[in-house]
């Protein structure tokens, strides 16, 4: 039987598959889990651990391949491939996210742009149009679009993801200040850089 991968071991593979891009950008060939660690912060045993979950992926006294390695983390994490995805909520925010260059290099590229500003409604952001949020179920099956980033005010953000699960999104990235109830089958994971900087605040 296929054991339970936790899901704090899931949310460390990014951080190791980040560290592997800036090591093959430096032109690195092999590293070991004890150089990982001391670049993230994180244990040598702990990394051996979260990537035994997976396989095996490196030899003893030898380290690990870190183009091999970056590939196999990318297969597990998906992102071997790239997800279209919807940017709905076309503020300060989601401008900034819309012009992000960073996303596509990383698995991802924003195919899609809505808000329910009829103001907004057909401004070109690059090469998007803002479109009015009534056409997300129309544009996430002709895009099959499976991922969407919520930069809408908190007060907005239930009904919208509401409206993503309903479309077909099955991952919402969520940017309002609110804790989203989603059902059984689709995942959010929320961002709010205040409560990390209250989190910080506390040490000062």
């Amino acid at each position: 039987m296929t054991r339970p991968i936790p899901d704090i071991v899931v949310g460390r593979l990014p951080i190791y598959l980040r560290a592997l891009s800036f090591l093959t950008a430096e032109g690195t060939q092999v590293t070991s889990s004890h150089d990982l660690g001391k670049r993230l912060g994180i244990s040598a045993a702990q990394i051996r651990k979260d990537l035994s979950f997976f396989g095996e992926f490196g030899k003893q006294g030898t380290g690990y391949n870190v183009g091999y390695l970056q590939e196999q983390i990318s297969r597990i994490l998906k992102v071997d491939r790239e997800w279209p995805m919807a940017l709905i909520g076309i503020g300060d925010l989601g401008r900034a996210l819309a012009r992000y260059g960073g996303f596509a290099h990383r698995g991802f590229r924003v195919v899609a742009l809505f808000d329910n500003d009829p103001a907004k409604i057909g401004q070109a952001i690059g090469d998007l149009k803002i479109m009015s949020i009534d056409r997300l179920s129309e544009v996430v099956q002709e895009q099959n679009i499976r991922v969407a980033m919520l930069t809408v005010p908190a007060k907005d953000a239930q009904k919208v993801a509401d409206l993503c699960v309903a479309a077909g999104i099955k991952a919402i990235l969520n940017y309002a200040p609110i804790t989203l109830k989603v059902p059984e089958g689709a995942l959010v994971q929320h961002t709010d850089p205040v409560t990390h900087l209250q989190r910080m605040t506390y040490y000062l």
